[in-house]
């Protein structure tokens, strides 16, 4: 099983996540961060730290969003490994809870 970044990281990239990682799965994209399926050991420590309550595990991935399964593969094998915070987006905190922002990920 793994855990699965979605939609609502979109244009927030909050990125607290990526430093309780013990296996370094997280991968940076423009405005958006994914999980490697292949390299998640499932320890749930990255659900929590989400500000905004995009990780889910897979098992618990509601099905309006069950295609970031997918995406979250598709994207860590092209997106480079991220370790540290960053800070977030400035305009982060605007984006937080905007329904459908898909059409906004950047690849």
């Amino acid at each position: 099983m793994t855990y699965v970044v979605t939609e609502n990281c979109i244009k927030c990239k909050y990125t607290d996540c990526v430093e309780v990682c013990p296996v370094d799965c997280f991968h940076e994209g423009p405005n958006f961060l994914a999980i490697d399926p292949d390299e998640c050991i499932d320890c749930t420590l990255c659900e929590p730290e989400c500000p905004v309550e995009a990780i889910f595990s897979e098992d618990d991935l509601p099905a309006a969003q069950s295609h970031f399964l997918e995406l979250n593969a598709e994207l860590s094998r092209q997106w480079p490994v991220i370790t540290q915070q960053k800070d977030p987006p400035g305009d982060a905190e605007e984006w937080e809870d905007v329904p459908n922002k898909l059409q906004w990920l950047e690849r």
